[in-house]
């Protein structure tokens, strides 16, 4: 369901809901004109749709042609719950099948059933993110981890197929190490482990985001051009 759209200087935006089985979550889907990928955003514990990190990371692939959907994990009722549980935010399966829900909506709809998707995790948000391309080996095309925990993927690692580019700052010591012993388990034939010098976890620095979303963008380009391509091949020849 689409509750309204507005043009932005990247592309059409709109607020939609997502039915995710029982549940509706709710999200900002932007689509650029001609787009030919699009990327969900996994976002970290605590946060939601509207982290001004994953927002401004969402707005330089918009200028690069990538659709995004930034959506919250939780429901309202759920949220409000684990603002003093916190056990929600940490539950990666959990999170993971909501974020398979979502691409599924991706999925059903017509103006995004073409495209060729991608995975955005921020901290907790990227082990769900892995999880989840590890159980859509044939639907993801490429993820991004951006000072993630892709450790707590566990096992899922060693069975996802897309392309996996981890992004950690060189000031955020346990994160890269985690993000080292992760990188060993994954089996992808593509992966990289990126460190950008002088940023902590967050990627508060000058100039330190802004390379994140760089690094991203390349890298989403380059993957999902080729995931689409694969893709417009194999129906031709089904």
């Amino acid at each position: 369901m689409i509750r309204g759209r507005l043009s932005n200087q990247n592309g059409i935006e709109s607020e939609v809901t997502i039915e995710c089985g029982e549940i509706v979550l709710h999200g900002t889907l932007v689509i650029p004109e001609h787009c030919t990928g699009i990327v969900l955003f996994a976002h970290g514990s605590g946060s939601g749709r509207r982290s001004p990190r994953n927002r401004s990371v969402a707005q330089v692939l918009q200028a690069q042609g990538i659709a995004t959907l930034l959506f919250d994990l939780l429901t309202w009722a759920e949220e409000s719950v684990d603002q003093f549980t916190a056990e929600l935010r940490f539950d990666i399966p959990f999170l993971a099948e909501r974020l398979i829900g979502a691409t599924h909506w991706v999925m059903r709809r017509p103006d995004l059933q073409n495209l060729a998707i991608g995975y955005f995790g921020a901290s907790t948000g990227a082990g769900a993110a892995l999880v989840a391309a590890a159980k859509l080996p044939t639907d993801v095309g490429a993820v991004v981890s951006r000072g993630g925990r892709p450790d707590l993927a566990g096992d899922a690692l060693r069975s996802v197929v897309a392309p996996t580019l981890l992004i950690v700052g060189g000031n955020d010591e346990p994160v890269i190490a985690m993000n080292n012993t992760a990188l060993a388990k994954l089996k992808c034939r593509e992966k990289m482990l990126v460190i950008i010098p002088g940023a902590t976890h967050l990627f508060e620095e000058p100039g330190t985001l802004d390379e994140v979303a760089r690094i991203a963008a390349g890298w989403f380009t380059q993957h999902l051009t080729t995931a689409r391509r694969d893709r417009v091949s194999a129906s031709h020849q089904g």
